[in-house]
């Protein structure tokens, strides 16, 4: 295993968010394109390889864990400006979501 230094860690911005609109992107099984509310009025748009485990409506409204500055890339002809972060169970990801509920845009530390 690879570690890395605290000040790497810290790096980077992961944030509770809030799905806000959820759709399958036409032409691919796999992808969902989702609008997060990241908080400080601030909605961003990510793909996410979630489309054969989650439907667009399970996703609405869902706090979830994301990071915010990831380099944007372009998939299957949308920018992806973050990632739903999740843990994967037999070959199937589990969204990683607060116990709680946590204020929009509170920081992961």
């Amino acid at each position: 295993m690879t570690t890395v230094k605290l000040d790497v860690f810290k790096q980077l911005d992961i944030r509770v968010a809030r799905v806000i609109s959820a759709e399958r992107i036409k032409r691919s099984d796999k992808l969902l394109l989702l609008k997060v509310d990241i908080g400080g009025g601030e909605v961003r748009q990510i793909v996410a390889g979630l489309a054969p485990h989650y439907s667009p409506e399970q996703l609405v409204g869902r706090e979830v864990i994301v990071l915010v500055n990831l380099e944007p890339k372009t998939l299957m002809g949308y920018i992806s400006q973050g990632m739903l972060l999740a843990a994967v169970e037999d070959d199937k990801p589990v969204l990683i979501v607060p116990e709680s509920e946590v204020k929009v845009g509170a920081k992961i530390t």
